[in-house]
């Protein structure tokens, strides 16, 4: 398989820029081999692109849009991780999909392929991973989707 960069070129891929956390916790941390990503809602530069719930203001489509893009802001904090070099990431270990949905949806899987199956498409065979897709009454800033993911690096 290429370079991750080169396969993100490839796949016109581009990582968003993110700003710091506004709360007291940092983005990541590294413990030994494992890199754990704190949560990511669907932020494009900083900005929230989707807030309501699916099944109610969102289609399935759109979550799985959101999800993808907490995905891009999940690669760019493992990217700082791996102090620039995605081609560390030796696995992605578990993704958790929290979903921001009305009482009756039941689809968080279908939710959560948007963000697993751009890790698939990055990252090939080490982009597969264990998962949960789970329903929650609320998010903060009332975001769709949020994820957090666990990855081994070398």
């Amino acid at each position: 398989m290429p370079s991750v960069e080169a396969r993100l070129e490839e796949l016109k891929i581009s990582l968003p820029e993110l700003a710091a956390p506004a709360a007291n916790y940092v983005p990541y941390t590294v413990s030994n081999n494992q890199v754990f990503i704190s949560g990511q809602l669907p932020k494009w530069n900083g900005e929230l692109q989707f807030t309501g719930k699916v099944g109610r203001e969102f289609s399935i489509d759109e979550a799985k849009q959101a999800a993808r893009i907490c995905g891009l802001n999940i690669i760019f904090h493992l990217k700082n991780a791996c102090n620039g070099n995605l081609n560390r990431v030796k696995s992605c270990l578990k993704l958790n999909v929290y979903v921001n949905s009305s009482d009756n949806f039941s689809e968080q899987p279908q939710v959560a392929n948007g963000v697993s199956d751009l890790m698939i498409e990055i990252f090939g065979d080490a982009g597969k991973h264990a998962r949960a897709a789970v329903s929650v009454p609320s998010l903060p800033s009332n975001s769709v989707v949020e994820v957090d993911a666990i990855f081994e690096i070398n």
